[in-house]
């Protein structure tokens, strides 16, 4: 075994491991703990996809933004470190075959797939890629898109004062 497949192998164990605490861990500390290495995951197996934009933006967003979130979150409600989770089996029969069906078609899949494939190495990184991309072929759509979010943020902004000038008031 290559040092290549050893590492696929062990962030793919991590990955799916930490993934297994998630769901079936009853405190919700650790779940949001065990979120982080799967995060952290599946960013090492995007850098060795060689998709360093994606792992990249996977620990920006996810592990930097999103789980510093949800982990202030669960800390600073009050009482949560003493709740335990509970939850019933709803539609055990049609969740398991679903989950039987999407198995067989990701191992077949991975199975008929030829993984040993040489990066296009036209570009250096998928960062000059995306770059070129976006500013060569698609800048008007992103003008739009930066300018429409702008619009949202701002009347969203505008909403959230109005509705805090009601509340003040009474």
């Amino acid at each position: 075994m290559d040092l290549y497949a050893f590492f696929f192998y062990f962030f793919a164990v991590l990955t799916v491991g930490s993934a297994f605490v998630v769901v079936f861990s009853r405190n919700i500390i650790y779940s949001a703990f065990a979120l982080m290495f799967t995060f952290f995951g599946v960013a090492a197996l995007y850098v060795l996809l060689y998709a360093d934009f994606v792992a990249v933006t996977q620990l920006l967003v996810y592990v930097g933004g999103i789980l510093v979130l949800i982990i202030f979150g669960v800390m600073l409600t009050t009482k949560v470190f003493s709740v335990e989770m509970k939850t019933g089996t709803l539609n055990l029969l049609p969740a398991t075959l679903f989950t039987a069906i999407i198995a067989g078609m990701l191992i077949f899949v991975f199975s008929a797939t030829d993984w040993n494939v040489v990066p296009d190495q036209e570009w250096d990184t998928t960062v000059y890629g995306i770059g070129a991309l976006l500013v060569n072929e698609f800048i008007l759509p992103m003008q739009v898109a930066g300018v429409l979010l702008l619009v949202a943020m701002i009347g969203a902004v505008m909403m959230a004062a109005r509705d805090w000038t009601k509340l003040k008031s009474k």
